[in-house]
C-alpha cells in the first residue's frame, strides 16, 4: 500500500500497490500494520455501503463528535466520486482546510479521514457504490455535519447538486455552530 499525506494533515490517499499478470492483477486494500507504521488507526468497528442513484448526489459533510470521533478510509467500488475531507480540528495547522480525491471504481484509490475531519462527496456518475472501513460505532447522539456550501469553507464542488438529504441541506453556519 502507497501512503501519500495530502495538505489536510492526517488525511491520507492510499494507493493500492498492484501485483499484476494476464488475468488482471491482485493487491492489499487493507493492512493494520500499515496503517499503524503510518501512525493512523487501524481499528476497524464498522463497515458501511453507500449506494447513490444518480450523478450528481451529495452526502455530507459528516463527522462524530467526542468522545465517539471516527476515522473513515473510503473506497469508490463502482463509478465515481469527489471526495471532500475538512479540517474541523481547531487544534490543526490545517484547521477549516479542505481537500478533495476523485476516487473511481477503475483507479482503486481510497481515502484517510483522520478523527475530527468532516467527510463528505459527490457523485460523478449514475449508480455509484462506496465502501467505509469505520473505527468507531455509529453514534446517533454524536452525528454530526457542516453543509456542504458554507461560505466558511468555500468548496468547491464540480457539478450542480442534483440531489441532497433535507438534513445536510440544513445544517447550520459553522461559524454558529459549537464544536467539541
Amino acid at each position: 500500500m502507497i501512503f501519500a499525506e495530502t495538505k489536510v494533515r492526517g488525511a491520507y490517499v492510499i494507493e493500492i500497490e498492484r501485483r499484476t499478470d494476464t488475468r488482471g492483477f491482485f493487491g492489499r486494500a487493507w493492512c493494520a500494520k500499515d496503517f499503524e507504521a503510518h501512525g493512523l488507526t487501524a481499528r476497524i468497528a464498522q463497515v458501511n455501503v453507500s449506494g447513490n442513484l444518480r450523478k450528481g448526489t451529495l452526502r455530507g459533510l459528516h463527522y462524530q463528535l467526542a468522545p465517539h470521533h471516527e476515522a473513515k478510509v473510503v473506497g469508490c467500488i463502482q463509478g465515481a466520486i469527489y471526495d471532500i475531507v475538512l479540517d474541523l480540528r481547531r487544534d490543526s495547522p490545517t484547521y477549516l482546510q479542505w481537500v478533495a480525491v476523485e476516487l473511481t471504481s477503475g483507479n482503486h484509490r481510497m481515502l484517510y479521514i483522520p478523527e475530527g475531519c468532516a467527510h463528505g462527496f459527490q457523485t460523478l456518475t449514475d449508480d455509484t457504490d462506496l465502501l467505509y472501513l469505520m473505527t468507531e460505532f455509529y453514534s446517533p447522539a454524536h452525528a454530526q455535519g457542516v453543509r456542504y456550501n458554507d461560505p466558511a469553507f468555500g468548496i468547491e464542488w464540480p457539478l450542480t447538486v442534483e440531489c441532497i438529504s433535507d438534513a445536510d441541506r440544513a445544517w447550520p453556519d459553522y461559524r454558529t455552530m459549537s464544536i467539541s
